[in-house]
């Protein structure tokens, strides 16, 4: 149930919490748990309106979008209910950090998920790649083409290799860090990403 194709609020269990649902917000790229709300069906019909995730605070007794004095906004990507129609998941896109105390997550900054950086890896080479700041690394990878970036590939790919049978762990995961940071760059390159790579090994996994 996507933002562009908005749940069913008739579809709800609103009576076990007494209008209210819990609604678990999670970064829609890195799948890091940012927060825990609640909705009623007017701050859901709200946040499905204006894109912009809504709840309704216990304490005061109102909605509050999440943001509206900070400018720290969750930008919603995508609302599904559970099983029992009585708990939502809420996608969204953090514009800041999500918690008062600063940090990406109310929970904590260990609530990423252990692989989640990729995914801010992938957004933020995709932001070099359309702004081109000045003195970026990526900038002038980008800008030396791509015959440069597979040439970097190429070369990454043998000093990992190298690595893995002639040096130590640290060394091994210095290049292999080294690879994924360039191949990321050459799918960038080519209009490509790795969510597009994850999607490949997904099928392949599938099909097995």
């Amino acid at each position: 149930m996507t933002a562009a194709n908005p749940i069913d609020l008739s579809r709800l269990d609103w009576t076990k919490g007494g209008g209210l649902l819990p609604a678990v917000v999670q970064h829609w790229l890195t799948g890091e748990v940012l927060m825990l709300g609640y909705m009623n069906a007017e701050a859901l019909a709200e946040t499905q309106r204006s894109g912009r995730v809504t709840f309704f605070s216990r304490s005061r007794q109102r909605l509050w979008t999440k943001g509206e004095s900070s400018g720290h906004v969750l930008a919603l990507k995508s609302i599904r209910a559970d099983c029992d129609a009585d708990t939502l998941l809420v996608q969204a896109e953090p514009q800041g950090p999500t918690c008062h105390l600063g940090t990406s997550s109310c929970f904590g900054e260990d609530a990423r998920p252990p692989l989640g950086f990729l995914a801010e890896l992938d957004a933020l080479v995709a932001q070099r790649h359309a702004a081109r700041p000045q003195g970026s690394y990526t900038t002038k990878l980008f800008e030396a083409g791509t015959r440069r970036i597979a040439q970097k590939v190429g070369e990454e790919g043998v000093e990992t290799a190298l690595a893995g049978v002639a040096q130590g762990d640290e060394d091994l995961l210095g290049e292999a860090a080294d690879l994924v940071f360039h191949l990321t760059v050459l799918l960038r390159a080519r209009g490509l990403s790795l969510a597009d790579v994850a999607t490949v090994l997904a099928q392949r996994h599938a099909g097995r």
